[in-house]
């Protein structure tokens, strides 16, 4: 279980670092035309809010275990991961593209299942 967890808390991490990144430093324009069609109804500015969430909820999800202390920090970023994928997967569905709210159903089960290996309490 230990093991699964780092694996899942580690690819976690880099895959909200990679995503919040490249949103966070391209524009508008270029999410959309990289496939990001959700950013058509959203302002710059709530675009690169969201990226920057994503980008600080992915560093904090494997810092602490790299680090070796502040595991608190795990659970409060993979809890703030699922709620961003939450508002992710209404989005998709509210746009008909299933494709994309299935593999951010994946994400959010994915920081479900750190948040609660990693649960403080």
């Amino acid at each position: 279980m230990i093991i699964a967890l780092w694996i899942i808390e580690g690819l976690l991490g880099l895959i909200f670092v990679m995503t919040g990144s490249f949103k966070f430093f391209q524009s508008k324009e270029k999410v959309i035309a990289s496939g990001g069609t959700w950013a058509e109804d959203f302002k710059p500015g709530v675009i690169k809010t969201i990226a920057a969430l994503e980008l600080i909820s992915g560093l904090a999800v494997i810092v602490p275990r790299l680090l070796g202390h502040g595991h608190y920090l795990t659970f409060i970023s993979a809890a703030c991961i699922a709620i961003i994928m939450i508002g992710s997967i209404y989005v998709h569905l509210r746009r008909k593209e299933f494709q994309h709210a299935s593999i951010n159903l994946l994400f959010l089960l994915m920081a479900l299942f750190v948040a609660y290996g990693s649960r403080p309490f």
